[in-house]
Formats: C-alpha cells, structure tokens, sequence
C-alpha cells in the first residue's frame, strides 16, 4: 500500500496553498490566524513562500490551516 495514501496534502504544492489561503482569509487574516512576519509586515505571495519552504514550524501551521477550511 502506498503510504502517501492518507495524506491529504499529497500532489499539492505549497504555492497551491498559500495561493488558496490568501483568496479565502487575505494577508490580514491570516496575520491574525498565524501570526508571523511573512503575513504581518509588506506580505506578499514570493516572500511568504520563500520564508515557508525555509521554516519548518510555520509551514506546518499553514498546512494545518489548509487542511482545517
């Protein structure tokens, strides 16, 4: 059995899912929801995922958010 089977984030990118979470919530949501620089100060999409692929910790949250709406 394939064990990617059950992950749920499988085949998407995280580029795929910032770009979702900015149309659903925008940056001053999100700066509310996860509180981290990327989103709080001059956020925009190549910064957040420059940060994200850097940041282990942070990305987990954004995945667990995508994964929550």
């Amino acid at each position: 059995m394939n064990k990617n089977t059950n992950n749920k984030l499988h085949g998407v990118t995280l580029e795929a899912i910032l770009t979702k979470l900015i149309e659903t919530y925008g940056f001053e949501e999100l700066a509310k929801l996860i509180p981290i620089k990327c989103f709080t100060h001059e956020p925009s999409l190549s910064s957040s995922l420059k940060f994200l692929r850097r940041t282990a910790w942070a990305r987990a949250r954004v995945e667990a958010l995508y994964l929550k709406s």
